[in-house]
């Protein structure tokens, strides 16, 4: 993975960390960009709103990369996208399962016909010129060792591989490629069609929502897009657009059922 003129520049792997995040942003001083940071184990993962992320050690990919995007920071918030992107298509590739993203970091798969989350993206500024984006996913684990019912892993969705040493290739090349062509396009999403891209694999487009928002609003209505900020558009029964940025989305139900 590490080659010259490529993005990845260090790869670590560590047996047991408490967070994949954590640990990557405070050694970011001392690193370029294009380092990565591979746990076997993590006990204090975290996801969105610190919520925590537990999982059996050597059950999943548990990794945190350093990014130095070098592009408009108003554009920065389409990393954790891009990443959901290039996770999705590179693991759907190495590991033959079909992967869905659920706005804003979900990787979803379809478990009996039902659509769990199998893994998770969290982003995180690093002084003012970096970004520490971690991916945690479900690779081998059972029902009973999910950490919630309503998770999910690669092998219940009966993916053909579940070797993390392949999966981790796969996913790391796809987030080169996609961070490559998005960087290069400065940081445009309509013109790295990373847009369209979230937009064709995301399967909270087209559903009713409900979006829990922060000072504990909350409001009711259908996904309708993704706009040119990486914002879910959802609209409500009075006919009005609502771009949110920020928030947990709930899946109801197919729009018009």
């Amino acid at each position: 993975m590490i080659r010259p003129g490529g993005l990845w520049t260090s790869l670590d792997v560590v047996d047991r960390v408490g967070s994949t995040n954590s640990e990557l942003v405070e050694r970011a001083p001392g690193l370029g960009e294009g380092a990565v940071l591979v746990a076997e184990e993590q006990t204090s993962g975290r996801g969105r709103l610190d919520r925590s992320w537990t999982a059996p050690p050597r059950s999943g990919l548990f990794l945190s990369v350093l990014l130095k995007p070098g592009v408009p920071v108003a554009r920065w918030g389409w990393l954790p996208l891009l990443t959901g992107v290039a996770a999705a298509t590179g693991l759907a590739r190495a590991a033959g399962a079909d992967f869905a993203l659920k706005w804003p970091n979900d990787l979803m798969v379809k478990v009996g016909g039902e659509e769990r989350k199998a893994g998770g993206i969290l982003a995180e500024r690093v002084g003012n010129d970096g970004v520490v984006i971690g991916v945690g996913v479900n690779v081998t684990l059972r029902e009973d060792e999910l950490p919630v019912p309503q998770a999910g892993s690669l092998a219940l969705a009966n993916a053909v591989s579940t070797d993390r040493d392949p999966l981790l290739r796969a996913l790391l090349r796809s987030l080169e490629d996609w961070y490559g062509v998005w960087r290069a396009a400065n940081g445009d999403a309509h013109a790295s069609r990373l847009q369209e891209t979230y937009a064709a694999g995301c399967s909270t487009l087209g559903l009713t929502v409900r979006a829990e928002l922060p000072g504990d609003r909350s409001l009711v209505g259908e996904a309708v897009a993704i706009d040119g900020d990486g914002r879910l558009v959802v609209t409500t029964p009075d006919g009005k657009d609502h771009p949110i940025g920020a928030g947990d989305i709930v899946h109801l139900r197919p729009n018009g059922r």
